[in-house]
């Protein structure tokens, strides 16, 4: 990974360079998801987690959890979601908006007062493509998106996962070697200069260790979601 592969990463469409991680461990919740796919959910989570190096909690002291995906069929679910026009401004207008974009995925985050994320809300609304998508790559998926926060048009032209010769979906190893990077002891939780992009790329260059050995495959089995 160069410098320049991964500043559009986390470059925003307005050209300005924004990375943020974790600080506090992350207590995942999930909603509109099968009982038989939860666990599958939360394996991914763990197996991103642990490449980065960081924590997972039962509850967070202020917020209970502060990792929530929603799985819906329709955008219109969400203004009948009770309270969440609390934690999502202008919620009506974000609806109405992912509704004419067609969208299929939206993640919202909040930030700790000196800028590391503090919760995200992570919102899929399941189409006829994802609902072919194995329950495990697609859990895999939205852990990768939650973890950091990329720009909008990180995975645009990328996705995150890559498939092996077998035909299986795992974790592109670049981007799994830049998670581990970015969750690296001595590399800032906020970067807003994209001169963090150089020490990213030189974290993967000088500490290859850093990377794993081999892409994270989505944990087994994988019942379909």
């Amino acid at each position: 990974m160069t410098p320049e592969t991964i500043i559009p990463l986390f470059t925003g469409a307005d050209g300005s360079y924004l990375f943020a991680r974790w600080e506090r461990p992350i207590v995942p919740v999930v909603f509109g998801l099968a009982e038989e796919t939860l666990p599958t959910l939360k394996g991914a989570i763990e197996a991103v987690v642990t490449l980065a190096g960081h924590k997972m909690a039962e509850t967070d002291p202020e917020l209970g959890a502060n990792l929530m995906v929603f799985f819906i069929r329709d955008w219109s679910e969400l203004t009948d979601t009770p309270n969440l026009d609390r934690l999502i401004p202008d919620l009506p207008a974000l609806v109405a908006r992912l509704t004419e974009q067609n969208a299929t995925q939206y993640r919202f985050f909040r930030f700790e007062p000196h800028g590391p994320i503090r919760a995200c809300f992570s919102f899929v609304r399941m189409d006829a493509a994802l609902e072919k998508m194995p329950a495990g790559a697609l859990c895999l998926q939205q852990a990768v998106q939650a973890v950091l926060l990329w720009s909008e048009r990180a995975f645009a032209d990328r996705a995150p996962l890559a498939r092996t010769p077998e035909g299986h979906l795992v974790l592109h190893p670049d981007i799994a070697a830049i998670i581990a990077a970015a969750y690296d002891r001595v590399m800032p939780p906020v970067a807003t200069d994209s001169a963090h992009a150089f020490r990213l790329a030189a974290r993967v260059t000088q500490h290859p260790e850093a990377a794993p050995d081999a892409p994270i495959h989505p944990p087994e089995p994988e019942p379909d979601a």
